[in-house]
């Protein structure tokens, strides 16, 4: 009975009866009906998009053309071009975006979601002291904020799980992915579910709002990046490296508009949690999402996680659940890209600094790094976050602090863990993972997201001293970890980490180099060991979930008026069907300004459910190409400088509109869709670059804001501090018709700017409303 108890608070489908009576307990996994249906529905439609499009299809093809709005197929897409509608199985959210999702769908009028969805409570928890101290501050300090989110999710049927219960994207992978299912989450690394062969893709707040409001998902049609893996993986190289391999080769924005398929025997040959942590930071080459196909590593997996109802049922679509047999024969002729990867030739990468794409092989660090002016010295270790906290992770970065006990090896770099989860946390203390761990001085920060997203009091780092850190976490962008601009953060995989923080040294290759131990005596680390799956299986006393109510009609969901963090929204105003003119420029931003540049995470998080409040940090990281500062640009109205949401608020009060203009590949990393509501807020109605991040354009787009790119880029040079812009033609707003500017240089000359749009007929129907939450609210989506 109290084992029933214990099950049920992980499995929300149990028999009722079951906490009643003594009998024998069926343990299904979470929403199985609806894996049984996809399934069900999967072999006719894959049947009839095979005929249609008249080829074998890959995995990729398969889950989309079983996912479609319309149900049976009817035609064959084009990728890259053709926008389709969609039907995703479900939806997650993590605490930081949910609020202003959640906000959002209150106006859709809904009574209850209509797809199955989870909210997760990681991102608002800090690293500082230890998991016990920093859970419990942030209890206190965001109890206003996980209020409102357990009663919103409880009132609209929201499966929600609590602080400390884990990152999203681990208790998805545990919990919720299945093979062959669609999700999209408000998280650029919702991704990590490819893992376990779903499409889950990251989305902004508002695409979520309208899957969880019962409508379409509308998505380009992607196109396809094979990676083929031969060969195995061996000694130091982990799944890790072969994402760090192909960011290398891709670059960040080289996935762009596509999904990456991997496939090959060394595919196959990886952990499902290895498959997961390639997948995850596939968010890091611009790609829609990745995946693998169907095979034992998820079976294993998923029966390792309470879910063998669905291997059982996965099992009966087996061949549906990967690409067509002729596809993984001649991948050159089904996917527009292929990349091929030597699993047993591939070195252990170590990516960085200040971008997730810039690729170094373990031995030639040396030479890279004094060349650059890198410090070797490293001052911190960190593993986790969502992309390498699974037991295997931490199995086998434990065996290398085990070596280095044994061996009387001190430390010369501070480390820290961070569990992906409650399971997690609670196996590894189990089996004794933490207790290694803890003999070298190691903190364990809660299950959380921590210093991956910035939550991260780092001692020292307000001093902004120029030093390294190497973590096994996505994204190293400068200031992301510590707020701290000079901390070269590196990226590798989580035996990497350990061996690096042990050494203290970047430029240490544990395959040739060897430590001195107390005794003065030379030590040569062994390759790390470590069990793909505990071999006394998961436990967990209590992993955090809180079902929703079954009739939330009665929950009350209170916003405090004075309320710092949360505020409830107003409609954006509909466009007045007249061009825009008088425009000021806001900011000419240069190089690199990802979203985090754009709405800052870090201390900002903390207002991610209070629209005005949060907009003070709109822009303040990105460059002004006009005087190489951040934070800094020029007032039209007064000639003077000042800090970039003081401007654009002084704008917003004269009634001026403003544009801003960037670069390539604007808006890149997380999807948190603030940085398209912070500029729409405060009156901004264009932004112009040369190219956008994908889940950005569409966040711009559905927030009612005009989201443009130069027809030619040499234009953005022309732009000038001091310009105003006209919008000629936006009367005559309509899909493939660029659209005409004048920019009014402060001499009185003039450029004529041209720029593209990607805009369908109804992303055209969300800027005229306003934005497509005001379609979604007044009943015509």
């Amino acid at each position: 009975m109290r084992y029933a108890i214990k099950l049920f608070l992980k499995r929300q489908r149990f028999r009722n009866f079951a906490l009643q009576t003594n009998k024998p307990i069926f343990i299904m996994a979470f929403d199985i009906e609806m894996i049984r249906q996809v399934y069900a529905n999967m072999t006719a439609r894959v049947d009839k998009a095979r005929e249609i499009v008249g080829r074998p299809l890959t995995l990729t093809e398969k889950i989309l053309y079983n996912h479609l709005w319309e149900g049976m197929p009817s035609q064959a897409f084009s990728r890259g071009k053709d926008y389709v509608d969609f039907a995703p199985d479900r939806v997650a959210c993590q605490d930081a975006t949910a609020q202003m999702a959640l906000l959002q769908f209150m106006h859709a009028g809904k009574n209850k979601v209509a797809v199955p969805t989870t909210v997760h409570c990681d991102h608002l928890i800090q690293a500082k002291v230890g998991a016990e101290t920093d859970l419990a501050v942030a209890n206190t300090q965001s109890k206003e904020v996980f209020d409102f989110l357990s009663s919103v999710s409880n009132k609209y049927g929201i499966g929600f799980w609590k602080p400390g219960s884990g990152i999203i994207h681990q208790i998805v992978l545990e919990n919720y992915a299945f093979p062959g299912g669609m999700m999209i989450g408000t998280d650029s690394h919702t991704v990590n579910a490819g893992g376990l062969g779903m499409l889950a893709i990251g989305v902004g707040g508002a695409d979520a709002v309208d899957v969880m409001s019962g409508m379409a998902w509308e998505l380009k049609f992607p196109k396809l990046i094979g990676v083929k893996l031969t060969g195995k993986l061996n000694g130091w190289t982990a799944p890790k490296d072969v994402i760090l391999k192909v960011a290398d080769i891709l670059t960040v924005k080289g996935g762009t508009g596509a999904i990456v398929e991997y496939f090959g025997e060394g595919a196959t040959s990886m952990s499902c949690t290895g498959k997961g942590t390639i997948c995850n930071m596939g968010a890091e080459i611009g790609a829609t999402t990745s995946t693998f196909g169907y095979d034992d590593s998820m079976r294993r997996y998923l029966a390792a996680t309470g879910r063998q109802d669905v291997v059982d049922a996965a099992d009966k679509v087996a061949a549906y659940l990967t690409a067509d047999p002729e596809v993984y024969a001649n991948p050159e002729q089904y996917f527009d890209q292929l990349i091929e990867i030597n699993l047993s030739e591939l070195e252990p990468h170590i990516n960085g600094p200040f971008t997730p794409d810039r690729g170094t092989p373990v031995s030639k660090m040396k030479t890279e790094a004094e060349a650059n002016g890198w410090p070797l010295k490293v001052e911190w270790g960190l593993i986790g976050s969502c992309t390498n906290s699974s037991y295997e992770d931490m199995s086998r970065a434990a065996s290398i602090v085990e070596q280095a006990v044994a061996n009387g090896i001190t430390p010369k770099a501070e480390f820290g863990i961070n569990p992906g989860s409650e399971q997690i946390r609670y196996t590894i203390e189990r089996d004794g993972i933490i207790a290694t761990f803890e003999k070298m001085g190691t903190k364990v920060f809660t299950n959380a997201c921590g210093p991956c997203i910035g939550q991260w009091d780092r001692a020292g780092a307000d001093k902004g001293e120029k030093n390294t850190i190497v973590h096994s976490f996505n994204r190293n962008f400068s200031k992301r970890a510590d707020g701290n601009p000079n901390t070269h953060a590196f990226v590798t995989s989580p035996e990497m980490v350990a061996a690096l923080a042990i050494s203290g040294r970047l430029d240490f290759n544990p395959m040739t180099d060897t430590l001195i131990n107390d005794q003065g005596q030379e030590v040569k680390l062994q390759a790390p060991k470590g069990d793909e799956l505990p071999t006394k299986g998961f436990d967990v006393e209590d992993p955090g979930f809180q079902a929703p109510a079954e009739d939330g009609s009665g929950v009350q969901v209170l916003v405090s008026p004075t309320s710092e963090r949360l505020q409830l929204l107003a409609p954006f105003e509909p466009w007045d069907k007249k061009n825009i003119s008088g425009a000021k420029l806001l900011i000419k931003a240069f190089g690199k300004c990802t979203t985090d540049h754009i709405s800052m995470a870090g201390p900002w998080l903390r207002f991610r459910g209070h629209l005005d409040n949060i907009s003070n940090n709109m822009l303040i990281g990105a460059e002004n190409a006009f005087n190489g500062k951040a934070n800094s640009v020029k007032n039209q109205l007064t000639g003077d400088y000042d800090a970039v949401p003081a401007v654009q608020r002084a704008y917003k009060a004269a009634g001026i509109p403003s544009i801003v203009v960037g670069d390539h590949n604007y808006g890149e990393g997380s999807s948190r869709e603030h940085a398209a509501m912070e500029p729409r807020f405060l009156g901004v109605k264009a932004v112009l670059v040369k190219s956008f991040a994908r889940i950005h354009e569409t966040n711009l787009k559905k927030q009612g804001m005009l989201a443009l790119t130069f027809a030619n880029e040499a234009d953005y040079d022309k732009i000038q501090e001091d310009d105003v812009i006209n919008f000629l033609d936006l009367t005559d707003f309509a899909p493939g018709k660029p659209l005409t500017l004048e920019f009014v240089h402060a001499n009185g000359s003039k450029d004529i700017i041209m720029a593209n749009h990607s805009y369908n007929d109804s992303q055209i129907g969300w800027f005229v409303a306003g934005s497509a939450l005001n379609l979604i609210a007044a009943g015509k989506a």
